[in-house]
């Protein structure tokens, strides 16, 4: 149980209170909280391709990485909330990926105690990829490095788009996953 992509993901974890924390700092230390957001994203690759290229997949690592993404993207929306970082009426497409990610763990939950499970779509993988780089650059907007260049103050506009662009598949794959557990009550 104790292997390289498993600590990648409790590192993910565990990283999520520092990181809400710069953030909350705000000015250099949001651009601290960039870089760590930077390095708990390259863990969600590294975990994955490490545990299937070397044969360590568990159950545990197939358990945590999806809740590691759920902390991390839903802590930091939280935190970029608190932080007045949701721009241009983005704090609503937040609140929709919230209520999506609630819901599928809800019915993950159900879908367990009936024995079975709601397997990840490849397009829930690329909606997680796309909210990650979106609040990658709604961070970079809170940060000093706005005051520096010009053009770094549209990071937040960026991220604002990217976010609401990535509640297209987050809706999408919440409605899939809903079809099919309903689906399988009826069987």
């Amino acid at each position: 149980m104790i292997n390289l992509p498993n600590l990648l993901t409790l590192f993910r974890i565990l990283v999520i209170p520092v990181l809400i924390g710069c953030l909350a700092g705000g000015g250099l230390w949001a651009d601290i909280a960039f870089f760590l957001y930077v390095g708990a994203c390259v863990t969600d690759y590294l975990d994955g391709a490490l545990a299937r290229r070397q044969g360590l997949t568990s159950d545990l690592g197939r358990m945590m990485d999806p809740i590691a993404d759920k902390l991390l993207v839903g802590g930091l929306l939280l935190a970029l909330a608190g932080t007045g970082g949701l721009r241009f009426w983005s704090l609503y497409a937040a609140i929709l990926i919230m209520l999506r990610e609630i819901l599928i763990s809800g019915l993950r939950e159900y879908m367990a105690s009936q024995n079975q499970t709601i397997p990840s779509t490849r397009l829930a993988k690329w909606k997680t990829g796309m909210q990650m780089v979106a609040i990658g650059f709604l961070i970079l907007g809170q940060g000093v490095i706005n005051s520096f260049h010009d053009i770094a103050r549209y990071f937040g506009v960026i991220g604002a788009a990217l976010l609401w662009l990535s509640v297209i598949p987050t809706l999408l794959t919440g409605t899939g996953y809903l079809k099919a557990t309903v689906a399988r009550m009826r069987v």
